[in-house]
């Protein structure tokens, strides 16, 4: 009987996490370009792209909550988000809101059950992304800009707050909800995303005022964390740990964008606040 080398049992261990490794960075790679790609070319391919972001992330709450009526809230939620989409390409932001409302309340009045605001705020907030993204990018002015700016926030926050909480440690920031995130990951994710998101308007060649553009950054930032940590609570509630299996090696779409959800839904407030709807992206940026 032939006896295993003794390095033989440790190989598979770095394999496994090799394997995992792969598809991970190749669905990274893959959804930065896609997005990337869709915000360079504007208009109608920018909508198309977030319209089929928001159809997914509803499919999955929608997955997550359950409940009866599945054609309705599954389909009739994502024809609605996809009728918004249609209606923002044309410029018809009320008509897009109204959509999404009137389907919200359709849902929750025909849906039976316990799960019925759940299933009728699934349609809002899927919507709220589509709407929040398109208005900033169809702004008249700045409309670019905005949407890297929240790029750089959210991904620098993101990727700042997991490799400095792992190198600080420190107390957790909210130990029932997310095990693994401290306060110290949170602190230099958020200040590291409102500088990075600084410094890609500064080199876009934008005049911006530095203070309240780092201000706001470290607000969004911020933001992008709890809506981490509002998703984990929902999946936690729910008992499960992937919104779905869409993307290789990252779970769903909600799993990589609810940072996101929740930046570019300030931003689109604060900007259409500040400037009115038409130039939400420039209400960011010029004070």
């Amino acid at each position: 009987m032939s006896v295993p080398p003794p390095t033989a049992g440790k190989a598979t261990k770095p394999a496994s996490l090799l394997g995992d490794l792969g598809p991970r960075v190749l669905s990274a790679i893959a959804m930065i370009a896609a997005a990337l790609a869709a915000l360079y070319q504007g208009g109608f391919v920018f909508v198309a792209f977030w319209t089929v972001a928001s159809v997914a992330v509803h499919w999955e709450w929608q997955r997550i909550t359950g409940g009866p009526q599945p054609q309705l809230r599954v389909m009739g939620g994502g024809l609605a988000i996809a009728l918004a989409g249609g209606l923002m390409a044309v410029g018809q932001r009320d008509a897009s809101l109204v959509v999404l409302a009137l389907t919200a309340l359709t849902v929750f009045a025909f849906v039976p059950g316990p799960t019925r605001l759940w299933n009728a705020m699934g349609i809002l907030y899927a919507g709220a992304l589509l709407l929040s993204v398109t208005v900033l990018r169809l702004s008249i002015l700045s409309g670019l800009e905005s949407i890297l700016w929240l790029f750089a926030i959210v991904w620098g926050t993101d990727i700042m707050a997991y490799f400095g909480g792992r190198l600080m440690g420190g107390p957790k920031l909210w130990p029932r909800v997310s095990p693994s995130k401290t306060w110290s990951g949170f602190l230099i994710g958020v200040g590291s995303g409102a500088t990075l998101g600084l410094l890609a308007l500064l080199a876009l060649g934008g005049a911006v005022e530095p203070v309240p553009v780092v201000v706001l950054g470290l607000v969004t930032g911020a933001l992008s964390q709890g809506g981490d940590l509002l998703e984990s609570s929902i999946k936690r509630h729910y008992g499960i740990k992937d919104s779905s299996h869409l993307i290789p090696g990252h779970g769903g779409a909600m799993d990589r964008l609810d940072g996101f959800i929740a930046a570019a839904v300030f931003a689109a407030i604060f900007g259409t606040l500040h400037a009115g709807a038409a130039a939400a992206a420039h209400g960011l940026f010029v004070w």
